[in-house]
């Protein structure tokens, strides 16, 4: 067994954690010396900032020709974000929703997802189509700078105690800052070229596709840098950043990073048949999913955090299962469809309607 391709890939992660924070410490400390609020950073520099090593390894993977990988990042990073980071942070400690998530962001997750698997309905997402993406993610950057200007006092101070300027550091130092943002770039190209190198060798050495590896591996991977933000926020009791860095990240990489990446990619990034028929909707229900449990109570409880873990594992044994095409994948099929997704369409149903009857309640 070759081990050169496993030490590539686990270097590949390594410098794409290390470049990732390097990047948002260097711009986070630049944009408050120009000024910018500590909310406004934390809702885009560091939302965005997060998503940089699904950013290098979905455009360096589609400029070399390999899109599953790149598709399959964007894709099982959602996934990952929402049922993996999100649940084991709730699990940590209940999180608070703003009425801002619950009222536009998550919607315009929702509404980013669906947009994906329409302009993806032709088994390519075009150059055409990643310039609408890529102007998409201007207009939301816009959009959540000002709609940040008037969050809450709560909201804002929690981001001033995270991102706002303490007692001075070397970090305050222009050149260092200057320093870090490029040695975090250079990390993250580095690190996903390696990273790339060693997942599309894993797929040949296991005959496992590069989309298979792409939705798992690749995808947790370079989720590292959203996972250590979103626990040590939980950790902290900083609810509000824990779940507003999982769906601005989710935003970002739907409109920017398969934006970019069929843009630089010559003739866009192909599609695979698979993704547009599972892998694309499962994305689309978790993200419809959050909505009526962010809404109910405006709080994701450790049951809800539970509930997203033991989906996202779910969802690995089956891509698992289906990769192998084990026999034990017809049985675990008709589990899920006929037995624990029921059940989980009617729980949520009930926490809508519950919050609507609240909401007609109170106002």
């Amino acid at each position: 067994m070759d081990l050169s391709a496993f030490l590539f890939l686990v270097l590949g992660l390594i410098l794409l954690v290390i470049g990732a924070e390097m990047l948002v410490r260097g711009a986070s400390r630049l944009a408050l010396r120009l000024g910018i609020s500590p909310l406004v950073i934390g809702l885009t520099v560091v939302a965005f900032g997060t998503s940089s090593p699904e950013m290098a390894v979905s455009v360096g993977a589609g400029l070399a020709g390999q899109a599953d990988i790149a598709m399959g990042n964007i894709v099982g990073s959602n996934i990952f974000n929402v049922l993996f980071i999100l649940g084991l942070s709730a699990l940590i400690v209940p999180l608070v929703v703003s009425q801002q998530l619950v009222r536009l962001d998550v919607p315009i997750m929702i509404g980013a997802s669906i947009l994906l698997l329409v302009l993806a309905f032709d088994g390519r997402v075009s150059r055409f189509d990643g310039l609408l993406l890529t102007a998409g993610v201007i207009a939301y950057t816009v959009f959540a700078i000002r709609q940040g200007r008037k969050e809450s006092a709560a909201v804002q101070a929690e981001y001033e105690q995270e991102y706002g300027a303490g007692k001075q550091t070397w970090l305050d130092r222009l050149p260092v800052q200057i320093a870090l943002i490029a040695a975090g770039l250079v990390l993250l190209v580095l690190g996903a070229n390696w990273l790339v190198d060693g997942a599309v060798a894993i797929a040949r050495m296991f005959g496992v596709s590069e989309l298979i590896i792409g939705l798992t591996i690749v995808a947790a991977g370079t989720s590292m840098p959203e996972l250590a933000t979103s626990v040590v926020a939980a950790l902290r009791g900083e609810r509000d950043i824990a779940v507003g860095n999982i769906v601005g990240s989710n935003i970002f990489n739907i409109l920017a990073i398969a934006g970019v990446a069929s843009l630089v990619t010559p003739g866009g990034l192909e599609v695979a048949a698979s993704l547009l028929r599972f892998d694309l909707l499962v994305m689309i229900a978790v993200a419809v999913a959050c909505l009526p449990i962010f809404a109910a109570g405006h709080r994701i409880e450790r049951w809800h955090g539970a509930l997203f873990v033991g989906y996202y594992v779910a969802y690995v044994v089956y891509l698992i299962l289906a990769a192998t095409t084990h026999s034990a994948l017809p049985a675990f099929s008709s589990a899920m469809i006929g037995f624990v997704l029921p059940i989980t369409v009617i729980t949520l149903g009930v926490l809508w309607l519950r919050h609507r009857v609240t909401a007609s309640a109170n106002g």
